[in-house]
């Protein structure tokens, strides 16, 4: 794929959330989409100011109100924190070419007080309730939707652009582990106990990471469960870790029960080489493709069925797969033809 020309010093800055900093140290997929974006844009030469908490670590110039994420700061107020940080880029626009939301609907209400065009990363719809903010800004800001299962059709489009990782930092393995693997929030929508329920049934370990969301979900139905050998908790990961975890397991089990906008953890444990059995719901078929990447299930009797076919997948052509469809550049390369569109007034 030849890569789009980065206009001329194009200006762009990148609102990041800041409920941890960017790029998370463990947990924050919206966190880690404005880093991978970021530093995408930077080595194409765009100037970048990405705007995130102090300790956040970037090649771009750097804006900061609070020096770390509010969710690591018990004395911190999470709405006083947003709205000096989304009013710090807006008070700054006419210093930009454009301003790209990562931060969801709040922004989109100081859009209209400026000249900058605002293209807004829709991560998905949190409640219902948000979305009259969407619909009064849906002719003033570009919306980008991160999977077409998550394209609301009371809204307006630019593009779907899948997130895209740097593959680079994911080892691809060509043989297969001998554990399953749950990788997400400890949560009733991202599946803990039916992972718990499969391994069990296939009679294969379970390791879990991840972190707690609900914690009386996880104290009541999956700590019980936990033994340290066949159902092992090792918390929320690190870098290297994930890396090994994803790598070394047989597949990655990823049953949710809600519409999943997008799933970090799928196309992290495909750049290993791991295949994933995923409900199909949501952007799951978007992502994994049954029987070469991974298994779509609608059952846990599907999703049992499915784990003795996966160590007869090729490994190798799964990393291909994950390499060619979802690395840092082909997102890169996306969003900057939408950033043209959106100058050149064709969007």
């Amino acid at each position: 794929m030849t890569a789009p020309r980065a206009r001329t010093s194009l200006r762009v800055a990148v609102l990041a959330p800041i409920s941890w900093r960017t790029p998370p140290r463990h947990y924050g997929p919206w966190e880690q989409f404005a880093s991978l974006l970021t530093e995408g844009l930077v080595e194409r030469a765009v100037d970048v100011t990405l705007f995130a908490t102090g300790d956040s670590a970037t090649a771009a110039r750097l804006v900061s109100v609070i020096p770390h994420g509010y969710s690591d700061d018990p004395d911190a107020d999470a709405k006083v924190c947003e709205c000096l940080h989304i009013a710090e880029v807006f008070e700054r626009a006419a210093d930009f070419d454009l301003i790209h939301n990562s931060f969801d609907f709040l922004p989109l209400t100081y859009s209209g007080l400026v000249s900058t065009p605002v293209v807004t990363t829709i991560h998905g719809f949190s409640s219902p309730r948000i979305l009259p903010v969407f619909k009064k800004y849906n002719a003033h800001s570009g919306y980008v939707a991160i999977s077409d299962a998550d394209r609301h059709p009371e809204l307006d489009y630019l593009a779907t652009i899948h997130h895209g990782i740097d593959t680079d930092a994911f080892t691809g393995r060509a043989s297969a582990g001998n554990y399953l693997l749950f990788f997400g929030r400890i949560h009733p929508d991202k599946g803990a106990l039916e992972a718990i329920e499969v391994a069990a049934r296939v009679g294969l370990p379970l390791v879990m990471a991840g972190i707690i969301q609900d914690r009386e979900y996880f104290d009541t139905s999956i700590a019980p469960r936990l033994d340290g050998a066949r159902v092992r908790y090792v918390g929320s990961v690190g870098r290297q870790e994930r890396d090994e975890l994803l790598g070394g397991a047989l597949a990655l089990l990823h049953l949710v029960n809600f519409e999943e906008p997008f799933g970090f953890s799928v196309i992290e444990a495909m750049a290993c080489g791991t295949p994933v059995i995923a409900t199909r719901r949501g952007s799951m078929p978007e992502l994994v493709d049954a029987m070469r990447t991974g298994m779509l299930v609608d059952t846990l009797d599907e999703a049992v069925h499915a784990v003795g076919a996966m160590a007869t997948l090729d490994r190798t052509m799964i990393r291909h797969e994950a390499v060619a469809r979802f690395g840092r550049d082909r997102m890169v390369n996306d969003y900057l033809e939408v950033y043209e569109r959106v100058l050149s007034g064709a969007g």
